[in-house]
């Protein structure tokens, strides 16, 4: 705010009546009592209003370039000489306060310097009024801002470390276990169905039927895979048409299958395979004493190299493998001569040495929790002869301890002489309904 000081000249001619001594003398006078009227009126009088804004306001100059100083440097601290709160609105937006045109319509109340400058821009200039005390009223109050450092320091002490009070304890490294043990048993009574030219013999009846089946696998789960299987299955059965022997057996089997495979890609393995099989006790035919076959009598292995594919479809309910073996051997052997013309060795020799392709496929499919299909499909061929076993039992779980099992085993085989009913196939089925247990 700019104090603008008006000059008037007048122009002033000197009196005839009065003589230039006399004119000097009174205005020396003039000028020596005025600061004593001032002085004398108080407060009120005009000259002092005058004189006060113009006093304060190079107060108020001094005391913004002490107190910008004091924001900047440390070392200077000085109190403000002006009060913040009544010299704003000089410095604000210009606001038309309603308490000083009140003020001064009020005849024992003088208005202050501050006051009196705001009302004569009320009243000369009245389009530089931004604002009016009612609208900051309805605005509400305002938050004061916080003078922050250019550049602040914050000293952060970071806490000291402590030491733990936890005894030290022995680290147990445990070394992974690869291998993954699983197991099924069950024992069963059966009505069973044998063909007449069933290669190993036997014949139609009730019987009963235990079979146990073991299988230790490992994975390294670094593409190596090592399975093992062991099934064993006898039954046992009595005849009325056989005097000579009150037990036979109506099923007898002990085979192993092992696959160690190298992983190719995500479902396929580089295979090599084993299948060995044989049965526990000697099987005779009706009324006589002759053996059909025993223990090693006979013994079939069958090696083979070729691509292993795993099967795991429909959200893993079936899950089994497929092996294709183009290049396998079979050795088969027989302990009692009397048998070898039986199982298409040459007569007075124990062993037969063949190669050919080979094909496995072993799956399970569980149709619902108490409805499963295992099926096994076995192929070997010499390009002379060849043998297909196709293995398929299902089980019925009525609760976990309780099943029915129903057994389809066709087979065929071209090595043997052929049977003028049903030539090179044999069948053999049962029905049982048991005890079964899983582990």
């Amino acid at each position: 705010m700019r104090w603008v000081a008006t000059s008037y000249r007048y122009n002033v001619k000197p009196m005839k009546s009065m003589n230039k001594y006399k004119f000097g003398a009174i205005l020396l006078m003039a000028v020596m009592l005025l600061p004593l009227t001032v002085l004398a009126k108080g407060d009120n009088h005009p000259v002092r209003y005058w004189l006060l804004p113009q006093r304060s306001l190079l107060n108020y100059e001094d005391s913004l370039r002490i107190f910008g100083d004091s924001l900047y440097r440390k070392d200077v601290v000085v109190p403000p000489t002006l009060s913040k709160q009544d010299m704003a609105p000089l410095f604000l937006p210009l606001t038309f306060y309603k308490n000083i045109s009140h003020n001064a319509f009020v005849l024992n109340k003088d208005l202050s310097p501050l006051d009196l400058q705001l009302l004569h821009v009320y009243l000369r200039r009245p389009d530089m009024v931004e604002s009016t005390q009612s609208e900051l009223e309805k605005a509400g109050p305002t938050l004061a801002p916080k003078t922050v450092a250019d550049k602040p320091t914050v000293m952060v002490k970071q806490p000291a470390a402590k030491e733990p009070d936890v005894m030290p304890v022995d680290v147990v490294v445990l070394k992974p276990n690869f291998w993954t043990l699983t197991g099924d048993y069950y024992l069963q009574f059966l009505q069973n169905y044998i063909s007449e030219n069933w290669y190993k013999g036997g014949e139609s009846n009730y019987s009963m039927v235990g079979a146990l089946t073991l299988e230790a696998n490992y994975n390294n789960k670094s593409k190596f895979k090592w399975e093992n299987k062991l099934e064993m299955k006898l039954g046992l059965q009595t005849s009325k048409s056989d005097s000579l022997h009150k037990l036979k057996t109506s099923t007898d089997m002990l085979r192993y299958t092992g696959r160690v495979g190298l992983q190719a890609s995500k479902r396929w393995y580089y295979t090599f395979q084993v299948v060995a099989t044989t049965q526990f006790m000697p099987n005779y035919k009706t009324n006589q004493h002759a053996v059909l076959a025993d223990f090693i009598s006979p013994l079939n292995v069958n090696t083979s190299i070729g691509m292993d594919y795993r099967v795991d479809w429909f959200k893993g309910r079936l899950k089994g493998t497929v092996h294709l073996a183009p290049l396998a051997h079979n050795f088969k052997y027989v302990d009692r001569l009397a048998l070898a013309s039986r199982y298409g060795i040459d007569e007075g020799k124990h062993v037969l040495h063949d190669f050919g392709s080979q094909m496995t496929l072993d799956l399970k499919w569980k149709f619902t929790d108490n409805i499963l299909w295992q099926t096994r499909l076995y192929g070997y061929t010499t390009y002379h002869r060849g043998e297909i076993e196709w293995e398929n039992t299902f089980t019925f779980q009525f609760n976990k301890y309780i099943s029915t099992k129903f057994f389809v085993y066709p087979r065929f085989d071209d090595g043997r002489k052929r049977d003028d009913k049903h030539g090179y196939w044999q069948l053999k089925e049962y029905v049982s309904l048991g005890f079964s247990y899983n582990f």
